[in-house]
């Protein structure tokens, strides 16, 4: 006789449930908020018309943000000591990319890089320590860039936009600052994680000593760090003209300096596990912001469509690159 299903697993499977359906909700319920105030027809024009060059040229763009980022990843690896080739990196993170745009979490992909490098680095959760550090990295390339955007469209555009070079420069400084923190009291961690402790404290305590002489290593790395913060604004930057480039393709113009704050803020906005990877609420935030400088609503959403399927599509060789992979990783065993 097969046992009851334990009485604990209900309620997951119905948080589960419950999770799914806000999140189609909360996509479907956007979308049709804005498909209702627009002429579908117009939409299908301006995404009918694109520059077939200037769509060659986005992609373009695409690939060298992809190699920027892989070095970056690379270069938080050496300074941890661990060595992986470029080519394996670069494989993984094809893979990450669909992931997160094919899988139900923005942060599928993260869950392959840490799996490709547990092995070199040998541990899970080293390895899930540089991930979440390239994560920090470029959360401040990203802030960087947008505070440098709203200067820029304050001081060339007369279209004023929602976000003001004060508001974006002060959470550079926040984000810049729980960094250094970090980097300078490694230590603390213990402390915050304490808690965690009443549960199972060796299992804490060993990993919160591996996070530790992690951000360690780091803080002996002051090159690597400030090459990879470097290496976060190239990615951000090169996804502004990424973004620019579709923004061509459709004929739409938008100031350089507001799609310099766009892009990142609509990257925060996905990342809030509220929608479907961020479908509909990505939208949301491009009609927001650029009709307040002028845009159509249409414009709008041709531009959130266009830039996000364009990446679907690329992220489609992830699969690809999945299928294809050739295991050329250490074989050092990892730690739970």
């Amino acid at each position: 006789m097969t046992p009851p299903q334990p009485p604990a697993e209900r309620p997951s499977v119905l948080k589960s449930t419950l999770l799914w359906v806000l999140k189609i909700g909360v996509s479907a319920g956007l979308l049709y908020l804005l498909f209702v105030r627009i002429d579908a027809g117009n939409l299908w024009r301006l995404i009918r018309n694109a520059s077939p060059l200037w769509v060659a040229a986005a992609l373009t763009l695409y690939v060298v943000m992809l190699l920027v980022s892989t070095w970056r990843w690379q270069l938080l690896l050496r300074a941890q000591h661990v060595h992986v080739a470029f080519g394996s990196l670069l494989n993984s993170f094809f893979v990450a990319i669909f992931a997160n745009n094919f899988l139900p979490s923005n942060i599928g992909g993260d869950v392959f890089r840490i799996k490709d490098t547990a092995k070199p680095a040998g541990s899970k959760t080293l390895a899930a320590a540089v991930v979440l550090f390239d994560r920090g990295l470029g959360v401040l390339g990203l802030a960087f860039v947008a505070a440098c955007g709203s200067t820029l469209a304050a001081r060339r555009s007369e279209a004023i936009g929602p976000l003001g070079p004060s508001l974006l420069w002060t959470g550079l400084l926040v984000v810049l600052g729980l960094v250094i923190l970090v980097l300078a009291v490694p230590r603390e961690l213990s402390v915050l994680a304490r808690p965690l402790r009443m549960i199972h404290p060796e299992w804490v305590d060993q990993r919160v000593e591996t996070i530790t002489a992690a951000l360690v290593r780091f803080r002996q790395a002051p090159g690597a760090m400030l090459a990879g913060f470097g290496g976060g604004i190239a990615v951000q930057a090169i996804l502004v003209g990424y973004y620019a480039a579709v923004a061509n393709a459709l004929h739409i113009t938008v100031p350089i300096g507001h799609l310099a704050i766009l892009v990142p803020v609509s990257f925060i906005v996905q990342m809030m596990p509220l929608s479907l990877n961020g479908l509909g609420v990505r939208e949301a935030t491009f009609g927001l912001y650029l009709t307040k400088i002028g845009v159509p609503l249409e414009s709008a959403m041709a531009l959130s469509f266009i830039g996000a399927g364009l990446v679907m599509a690329f992220s489609m060789s992830g699969a690809a690159a999945y299928l294809s992979r050739r295991r050329t990783y250490a074989t050092t065993p990892a730690e739970s």
